[in-house]
């Protein structure tokens, strides 16, 4: 089950996901002020807050299979070179991009259209995560993005 939906420049996303589920992944973020960090994540990546721990911990959720914690405690002075993707459809890419300005000038660059068919974002979160909101871009058969691919070793599907 993927919540991502077929690449379109029409396409929609789903809604947040608010059912509960056994996490095959998530990350956990230090953040030296919780609240800070949430009202980011809710307000500029369009994440919700599933539950909090008042003080201690506080379960952010998008799609389904996106799930971050944020917790108190030390943050990196500067952004680490690992980070975390998290898949969106194209309209939402400059959406993230002002919200995210709007609350923390300066933190985002992009987007960038990537080679393996993708329109990306980077965002550096006030305790200084590297987030890399992705887009996926339809696929013309027979285009150059198509023979970039298979030249890449990507397997394209095929209706």
């Amino acid at each position: 089950m993927s919540p991502v939906p077929v690449p379109a420049l029409d396409a929609t996303p789903p809604d947040v996901f608010r059912g509960v589920y056994g996490m095959p992944m998530f990350a956990t973020l230090p953040t030296s002020d919780l609240a800070a960090s949430v009202d980011f994540w809710t307000r500029g990546l369009g994440f919700i807050d599933l539950f909090s721990i008042p003080g201690r911990l506080t379960h952010l959720r998008r799609w389904a299979f996106q799930d971050a914690l944020l917790v108190p405690g030390e943050q990196h002075a500067t952004a680490p070179t690992s980070g975390l993707s998290f898949a969106c459809v194209l309209t939402q890419i400059d959406e993230v991009r002002a919200a995210c300005e709007d609350l923390l000038p300066g933190c985002t660059s992009g987007p960038r259209t990537m080679p393996w068919n993708s329109v990306e974002l980077q965002i550096i979160t006030p305790e200084r995560t590297r987030v890399t909101m992705t887009a996926a871009r339809p696929l013309e058969p027979g285009s150059l993005e198509e023979q970039n691919l298979l030249d890449m070793g990507i397997e394209v599907p095929r209706g």
